[in-house]
């Protein structure tokens, strides 16, 4: 090891092993710790690309050089923009009540120095974070509420349908068929099964599983597969449009 001057310690490396050098540097000058919902939702703070910038660095000038208040020239030597810029966004971020000049003081309540505070930044930054969550809340409760109406809708139509009130078995094979398919496909299933007069639990399950196999993801496709299975069937022997052809060609797709 050799020491220059006071305080500063380096290491002598091996010729030419400057990734060394560089990795111990890299970690010997700390990092700046940034909270990631403001690099998330600064933007909606109003905040610009070089105003964010300005303040990353008025961060790094806080935690890595202990100095509160960096002027504009120390500031414009870190970044792209001129000294115009640079006091500019200054001035917007202030303007903008987003960071304040404040005196700091000591244990002793002795004014030791003033500086740029940040406590308004994370102010307003706590209530977009606050509108968001209840966004996010709201949404989720609609979505909850939607999915309960929904269903709701197919317990009441299941009963209409069998003529009876489903049994608790019954409501617990609606939900996993649900919670697989669209609840539209588990109507349409439902729809198909009373048209062949098949009022059972195992039919409509073998629908649906033949719509899972296929990938079939809503009634208009589930509308074309049919009309595909009908006109290769027509294709072979023709066959009228009646009732008993369509519920023949059901019963040839949806086996019980």
């Amino acid at each position: 090891m050799e020491t220059t001057g006071q305080a500063r310690t380096v290491k002598k490396y091996k010729k030419g092993n400057i990734t060394a050098a560089f990795g111990t540097d890299l970690f010997a000058q700390g990092f700046t710790s940034i909270p990631n919902l403001l690099l998330k939702l600064y933007k909606q703070l109003g905040i610009t690309d070089s105003e964010m910038m300005l303040i990353i660095q008025l961060f790094r000038f806080r935690t890595e050089e202990k100095n509160y208040f960096p002027t504009t020239p120390l500031l414009m030597a870190m970044l792209s923009g001129s000294e115009e810029q640079v006091a500019g966004d200054l001035e917007n971020l202030i303007n903008k009540q987003l960071i304040i000049i404040t005196d700091f003081f000591d244990a002793e309540r002795r004014l030791v120095l003033k500086g740029y505070d940040f406590e308004p930044l994370f102010e307003k930054l706590s209530e977009v974070w606050a509108c968001a969550r209840v966004k996010e809340h709201e949404r989720i409760r609609k979505m909850l509420e939607k999915e309960n109406n929904a269903a709701v809708n197919l317990y009441n139509s299941f009963e209409k349908e069998f003529g009876r009130p489903l049994s608790p078995m019954e409501v617990e094979q609606i939900n996993l068929w649900s919670g697989k398919l669209n609840p539209h496909m588990v109507l349409e299933a439902l729809r198909k099964a009373v048209l062949m007069g098949k009022h059972n639990f195992k039919y409509i399950d073998s629908i649906l599983l033949e719509w899972e196999k296929n990938n079939l993801q809503s009634p208009g496709e589930v509308a074309e597969y049919d009309r595909r299975f009908k006109d290769k069937r027509s294709g072979a022997k023709k066959s009228s449009r009646g009732q008993e052809n369509k519920k023949s060609m059901f019963q040839s797709l949806y086996r019980s």
